[in-house]
């Protein structure tokens, strides 16, 4: 490990065009043949009328089908792996909705790839071994606490893995620790802040940070820039899925214009949501990516429901891969709050189980002081306004019951039969006034 070269992995980051298309050739034929041990793949190529002997190139990526949530979802839990069970070592899954959650396995040579991205991430930034990297993210099924440690760890760090929220301790941590970086989602290093002021703690005296890696929730360029101008440091956005491994799929340089994705782990495509063909470069689109490197459950062109554009696919910092925008919004009804992936389902799911509710809701999401923030609308069945005990017990009722299914506490405003605007066609359930994809 050269601790002054730019690169982590230089055979790797510093490829040109031409070597990088050429090392993802070889991957793809090697991927393809993987999945072509998983039934759903089988099944799809013969629908398709393909082999796997009819991709040899990116290219050919377009011959190839589509993989959605639906369809590791419809496969729950095990039915996308490509190696026996007892060849994996570990397994993430997200939230579900009304049914099942996705499940990724991993190898161990999966989760040393994904070390690998993370350490190349975090190295990318300025990052070395004599640094201390306090983790800050949820540890357990969320892949942000253990892909940072891991990757942490692999660069040689000294790591603090002080999960989420204690924001007195995480304090306490950084300063009695001399930790230099921090991984957080961005409101909540807008919350680290306001504690900083209330007990007199000025990072820039009294601590020793540096970097700030953050990402998890969607946050404009603006944000950025007032969690820089207060922590005194650079922030780096983070892009990851816990469909392609977690966190390290993409990665601000410190050139901070665009995120890396590193293709010599993935292939990148920018598709129009409605018609599935590409988009020219610099054109919004749907993110599509289809892993290189995996063992367990290798996943071809899957749609990530995110959407960007190509910035560029060369950088000032000497690396060639593909430069892309922050996620400008979403092609489907998720919502991304506080990095928490909710549907609108999931909010509906609960509300119906209430009978004293009707069937019109709202749910709006606001930016308040750089925390975002949900606030549910939902029309009561029956007037009992006059009652206010009553209709406390059962906003309280409700928020709890809220909490255990998206795990993050909405704000419940329960209003009466007809209040709510009723739209023509389909209801609006959503409306996102956060501001945070411009």
């Amino acid at each position: 490990m050269n601790i002054d070269s730019p690169y982590l992995h230089p055979q790797y980051e510093a490829l040109s065009r031409e070597e990088i298309t050429k090392l993802q050739n070889e991957r793809l034929q090697e991927t393809v043949r993987q999945c072509m041990k998983v039934p759903f793949y089988q099944q799809k190529f013969k629908e398709l009328g393909i082999t796997a002997d009819d991709i040899k190139t990116v290219e050919d990526v377009r011959k190839l089908p589509f993989t959605t949530k639906t369809d590791l979802r419809d496969t729950y839990p095990f039915g996308m792996a490509a190696v026996e069970l007892k060849e994996c070592v570990r397994l993430h899954s997200s939230s579900g909705t009304t049914g099942n959650p996705t499940v990724i396995l991993h190898t161990q040579r999966d989760l040393d790839e994904w070390a690998n991205q993370v350490a190349r991430n975090l190295w990318m930034v300025g990052l070395r071994p004599n640094d201390v990297f306090q983790n800050s993210s949820g540890y357990g099924m969320f892949t942000g606490g253990l892909g940072f440690q891991y990757g942490a760890e692999r660069m040689g760090m000294l790591t603090v893995p002080a999960a989420a929220g204690n924001s007195l301790r995480q304090i306490k941590f950084m300063r009695d620790f001399g930790t230099t970086a921090v991984h957080a989602v961005p409101s909540y290093v807008t919350r680290l802040y306001e504690v900083m002021q209330e007990q007199g703690v000025d990072p820039r005296r009294d601590t020793k940070l540096r970097v700030l890696a953050i990402g998890a929730e969607p946050h404009s360029e603006e944000q950025r820039q007032r969690i820089e101008q207060m922590m005194g440091v650079k922030a780096y956005n983070s892009f990851g899925m816990s469909e392609m491994c977690g966190p390290g799929v993409g990665f601000e340089c410190q050139e901070q214009n665009g995120l890396h994705f590193w293709e010599d782990y993935y292939i990148v495509e920018i598709v129009d949501p409605d018609t599935l063909e590409p988009v020219p470069d610099g054109e919004i689109g749907e993110l599509v990516l289809t892993t290189l490197c995996r063992e367990a459950m290798p996943l071809l062109r899957y749609r990530t429901r995110d959407l960007t554009r190509v910035l560029g696919r060369t950088c000032p910092c000497g690396r060639n891969h593909v430069r892309l925008d922050r996620m400008r919004g979403r092609s489907d009804d998720m919502m991304v709050l506080r990095g928490v992936n909710i549907f609108p389902i999931q909010i509906e799911k609960i509300l119906m189980t209430f009978p004293e509710l009707a069937n019109n809701y709202l749910i709006t999401l606001t930016t308040d002081d750089d925390n975002d923030n949900m606030t549910v609308e939902v029309e009561l069945a029956e007037m009992f306004t006059d009652d206010y005990a009553r209709l406390q017990k059962l906003n309280k009722d409700i928020t709890r019951a809220l909490k255990d299914e998206i795990l993050l506490t909405p704000h419940v405003k329960l209003v009466a039969k007809g209040t709510l605007p009723v739209s023509e066609g389909k209801a609006v359930r959503v409306v996102d006034k956060r501001k945070v994809y411009q």
